[in-house]
Formats: structure tokens, sequence, C-alpha cells
């Protein structure tokens, strides 16, 4: 087993596969530093388009720095190593449907049992309670529950889908993430671990705190489209530039703005009216045409680095390019896969460096020894586990 860097370097996880935000929340535990042994599902030939296509292994980042053991948990044999497994670890991380773990004999109150320090996180979209626990959805169903889908359109448009950015990875994974930690903090002080219940509507929810304040306030308009922070503001919106690209502008503070309307020649008096949102149609017109009037790169070379809140809108392409990016390492290339960097930064216990995505199943003999199986139950297992090798 690698030495692992990091502040989670002291934690053992178990991760069982799904898609999206628990495994999500088992790379974030994973680059900081914690071991997470994921235990993988029976590779299935021939499965190569739709959604196999989408978490293929080789491009599949969230995958990244696990140890991999592959079980049929349909098999008594292999529930039975993924519940050693678990005696052994800290946290349990999964994302299946209410009630799929129960049914596999793997719940929570036969996993404490094992480990009753465990902290057992569970990761759904309606959460495990409520009249749609038990119903298919994906992340576009849940956030539009919540009122984060809404917020996304622009006036008189439709709301625009995110990809898994809201509810997946900031509503759910993180959610996970967070929520294993406290629990563990709590274990760690009191001997006692808990399930965790981290839904992805809560988490979306919780979001959107802020915005919810401002609407009992009065400081929100029920209209998408409308607010400040939404893209109804001409100060606060992307804009098309003369080559078809786009920047951002978000110059709500009084300095902020009078620096944008200074260096755009935004001289007229009718922007003195920064805050009357009567006037901020005709506004946002009046400034759609000035950035129309120079590309990206002549605006960039204008504002970038300036008081004025102003970020080119670059593709997925171009992030990584970007001098500020580079500087920071926010992206790094591990196996010829551009990814994201582990975040957030330490001081004291920095992480270490990104891990590749492992072979599915590349783990399973050294993991079963880690479970106290002898050498011949280990070949009676993978004999079992691969009849037809």
């Amino acid at each position: 087993m690698k030495e692992r860097a990091g502040p989670l370097s002291h934690l053992t996880v178990v991760e069982f596969a799904g898609l999206g935000p628990a495994p999500f929340a088992g790379m974030m535990l994973a680059d900081q530093g914690a071991r997470v042994i994921r235990i993988d599902r029976p590779v299935k030939p021939g499965k190569g388009g739709g959604m196999a296509a989408l978490t293929a292994r080789h491009s599949d980042v969230l995958s990244r720095g696990r140890e991999s053991i592959t079980l049929d948990l349909k098999q008594p044999q292999a529930r039975e190593v993924a519940l050693r497994l678990v005696a052994q670890a800290d946290v349990l991380i999964e994302g299946f449907r209410p009630g799929v773990m129960e049914s596999l004999g793997l719940g929570p109150d036969v996993c404490l049992q094992r480990q009753p320090k465990l902290v057992y996180g569970r990761v759904t979209g309606w959460g495990q309670t409520g009249p749609l626990a038990h119903a298919a959805g994906h992340d576009i169903n849940y956030i539009a529950l919540t009122g984060a889908l809404h917020s996304t359109a622009q006036r008189g448009g439709p709301p625009t889908p995110t990809p898994g950015l809201i509810g997946d990875f900031g509503g759910g994974g993180m959610l996970l993430a967070f929520g294993v930690l406290a629990a563990v903090s709590h274990a760690q002080h009191s001997g006692q671990g808990q399930v965790v219940d981290a839904a992805i509507t809560d988490g979306s929810a919780l979001l959107g705190a802020l915005v919810h304040g401002w609407r009992s306030s009065g400081l929100w308009n029920a209209e998408a489209g409308t607010n400040n922070g939404d893209g109804g503001a001409h100060f606060y919106d992307a804009y098309a530039c003369a080559d078809g690209k786009y920047i951002s502008i978000g110059s709500m503070e009084p300095p902020f703005y009078a620096l944008l309307r200074e260096t755009c020649g935004l001289t007229d008096p009718a922007f003195d009216r920064q805050w009357d949102p009567a006037h901020w149609p005709a506004l946002k017109e009046r400034v759609a045409d000035v950035f129309r009037q120079k590309t990206r790169a002549e605006w960039c070379a204008l504002l970038e680095g300036s008081d004025a809140c102003f970020a080119p809108v670059l593709d997925l392409d171009e992030a990584p390019l970007h001098p500020h990016n580079q500087a920071r390492g926010t992206f790094v290339q591990v196996n010829g896969i551009t990814q994201p960097a582990p975040a957030p930064r330490f001081s004291a216990t920095p992480a270490g460096a990104c891990q590749p995505v492992g072979e599915a199943g590349a783990d399973t003999q050294a993991l079963l020894a880690s479970c106290d199986y002898t050498d011949a139950e280990i070949t009676a297992l993978l004999a079992a586990f691969n009849p037809s090798k």
C-alpha cells in the first residue's frame, strides 16, 4: 500500500462504486490522503456506448486515487469480504437508492455491528425518506424541485441545465464529504458511529440559502433573470464580443462599477442609476452593444486583472491554459487526461500528487490478504469470483 499524503491520511474509506455524487465525494477524500477502497462491480463485456461510455474507466476522473476490489455483492462470499473491509474502515459511502444496501445484507445495522464507530455515508437524489425517496431521477430533477434550476434562466427564457454542478457535485458529493467528516469528528471523540443522509435536494436547497434570505426580505424577484446576480442587472452578466466569444462582468460595488464605466466609456448619466431595476433592460442592451465592438482578447487587455470584476468566459480546453490557472496548478494532466487538481490547498498537510485511475479489481488479491484470508482461501475466492478463468 502506498504511503498517502494529506490531512486525511489517517482515514480509511470503503466506497461502493456508483455514479456521480458518491464517486465525487470519494475522489475528494482520496485527493486529501484518505485510503479509499472502492468495491467495483464485475466488468460486463460488450458494453461500450451510451451511459457506459460516460463512465469508461480510463477517463473516469472521479475514480482516481483508489484501491479497487471487484465483488459481485449478490454472492454470499463477496458480501462477507465487503463486511471484513468495512470492519477495518472509518467511513463507508454509497449512492444507491434507499433499501438497496439493506437488500444486499450491507445496510447500516449490519455494518455498524461489525464496526460501531463506522460513519455510514449515503447520498441520494431525494433522500432516504419522503414521498419521492424511491423514485428515479437525475441532477436536473433534484435541482428543479428546490428552485435552483429556476434560477438559471435568463429573463423570459427556459432554465438551463448544468452538467451536475449544482446538484450532483455541489449539493450532493460535497455535502456527503462534509457530512462524513463531521460524523468522523464525532466518532473520534465519542466512539459512536452513525448514518449520514445526504440528499441532493437538501444540498441544492442549502446552496440557495442567501437567495432565500433575499427573497424573504423582498430583495429577490420570483421571475428569473430579473435580479442582481442572475443576469438581470447590466453590471452582472456575460456578454458576447466581436469574435463571438464571451466575457463576464460583476461590477456590483460602486468603485468597481465606476471603473467599468470609465474603461468602457459608459459616460451617459443614465448609467448613474445603477441600482434601479426599471432601467436594467435598456442599460443591458447598451452594454451589450459596447462589448460587441471588440474581441474577447481586446477586452482582456483592457480589463483583466483590474477591479472592474472581469474575466473571459473560457471553454474546457482554454481554461487549463490560462496563466492564472497555470500559475496555481489548478489543472493537471495524469496519463494524458487533463483534470482539476486536488483542492483546497493545505499549508501544513499538503496533498500528494494527483493519482491516476487504476483498473477495476487491480488490488483484489492484496485486499483479500488484508482481510486475513489465507492463501488457500484467497485462491478459492478468486476462483468463485471468476469462474470462467
